[in-house]
């Protein structure tokens, strides 16, 4: 896997793949049916956030055939207590390949030391444990369970809530 970041030249594949109602059936924030336009308006929010220093995002792509698989964030950055919100997707045909503990590595990494945060967390409803399976296999602790945290088409969901600090990522990394 390839990481690069974000750019509004990523707007046409966002647009396409977050369109899938596979991909808003287990995404906290994205609808169903997925609003022309809204990608671009989800590119332009995030560089906004870059250069305010409250955001870092970045694309996933194959190494050896360049091409959209999905995006890795670091969103919500707190300085003050040195910590941020995790947030991922992969297009449907790329679930269940390794690709998103393989991007997740070096995010972490990223994190923990260019950033020098402390903590990052991640949410994920219950009934898409997938992503669950990827936060506990890359070292972060689920904390908790946010009941109904979230109206997904009309429904309450719950929410798992998973963290990892530094002083735990230093461990396994070493």
């Amino acid at each position: 896997m390839n990481l690069r970041s974000l750019t509004q030249a990523d707007i046409p594949s966002i647009q396409r793949c977050a369109s899938v109602r596979a991909i808003a059936d287990t995404m906290i924030s994205i609808p169903h049916p997925y609003p022309e336009g809204e990608a671009e308006r989800y590119v332009l929010r995030r560089l906004a956030e870059f250069e305010a220093g409250l955001s870092v995002s970045f694309i996933i792509e194959r190494k050896f055939e360049p091409a959209f698989c999905g995006a890795i964030e670091i969103r919500d950055i707190e300085s003050e207590h040195s910590q941020a919100e995790l947030s991922f997707w992969l297009a449907v045909e790329m679930w269940g390949k390794g690709y998103m503990s393989e991007a997740l590595q070096p995010i972490l990494r990223f994190g923990f030391e260019d950033l020098a945060l402390n903590r990052l967390y991640a949410y994920h409803m219950v009934r898409n444990p997938g992503s669950g399976r990827v936060l506990q296999k890359n070292g972060f602790v689920q904390e908790g369970v946010l009941r109904q945290r979230v109206r997904k088409w009309g429904m309450f969901e719950d929410v798992k809530l998973w963290a990892i600090v530094h002083s735990d990522w230093q461990e396994a990394a070493a």
